[in-house]
């Protein structure tokens, strides 16, 4: 069973969230939809469970079967949810975020980049405007740098297993290749084999802004999720850090699946 934990603290953002998941876990039977709410106080428990129970029920109505609502009252919202994950054996975390200077952005969307952080699960981050249209298109951007060690494969792997998209591995160059050079293309193989369950397409992009051909690619082929797999800060140099992960989140118009090493 895939469990899903969507934390809702029933601002906009989050219900957006609610309202994707729903649509994205709709007719599948091997997942399940964890809502999560951290209540404040004792006062505000009842009506915790209210609010809760009508989410449940708009799961039932998009047509996700299996569904359980779980809550805590204070405490950290980032290691109440960490804690959720261990103890559900969850496959991933679902969060809304939206823009740096939003009001929302203080209580409920930095929460959503510190679970990034915490580097333990697969956090899909949802945009404030995204609405689920299906997942046949995944797009996974790669540095193709030791990618044995440094792509969570299965982790993803467990996750599109439940849509069976077509993969898109990206990778973005500052020059032109002509002809892949034989360390990529060993890297290349081994991301072919890694993935072997998916249709998988490779795609070489040659461009000065990382951030801009990836927005275009995603644009140009109707990618419906982005997955990144941030790296820890130490790593200066590369395109994919935690910071570089954010950058995308607040920006992207689609969904970003962070999924660590």
């Amino acid at each position: 069973m895939h469990k899903v934990i969507i934390p809702v603290d029933f601002s906009e953002t989050s219900l957006n969230a609610i309202r994707y998941t729903a649509k994205m876990l709709a007719g599948k039977d091997d997942a399940m939809a964890i809502i999560y709410h951290n209540y404040e106080t004792a006062s505000d428990f009842d009506i915790s469970l209210i609010y809760q129970e009508t989410l449940k029920k708009e799961f039932h109505r998009a047509g996700v079967r299996n569904v359980e609502c779980e809550h805590d009252m204070g405490g950290d919202l980032v290691e109440n949810i960490s804690r959720l994950a261990h103890s559900t054996h969850a496959a991933l975390v679902v969060m809304g975020i939206t823009g740096k200077s939003a009001i929302r952005q203080i209580m409920f969307g930095s929460n959503t980049l510190k679970l990034i952080d915490k580097n333990l699960y697969p956090v899909m981050i949802i945009p404030p405007d995204a609405s689920y249209t299906g997942m046949a298109n995944v797009a996974f951007a790669s540095d193709f740098k030791n990618v044995e060690l440094n792509t969570p494969a299965e982790l993803i792997s467990s996750i599109l297993a439940l849509f069976n998209p077509k993969l898109h591995i990206i990778n973005v160059t500052k020059e032109q290749l002509s002809s892949l050079p034989p360390e990529i293309e060993q890297e290349k193989n081994k991301l072919r084999q890694m993935f072997s369950h998916f249709d998988t397409h490779f795609h070489f992009i040659a461009s000065n802004d990382f951030f801009e051909a990836l927005d275009s690619f995603v644009k140009e082929e109707k990618i419906d999720v982005l997955v990144t797999v941030p790296k820890h800060q130490s790593n200066s140099n590369s395109l994919f850090k935690t910071t570089h992960t954010k950058r995308l989140a607040y920006n992207s118009q689609i969904p970003i699946l962070a999924a660590h090493q």
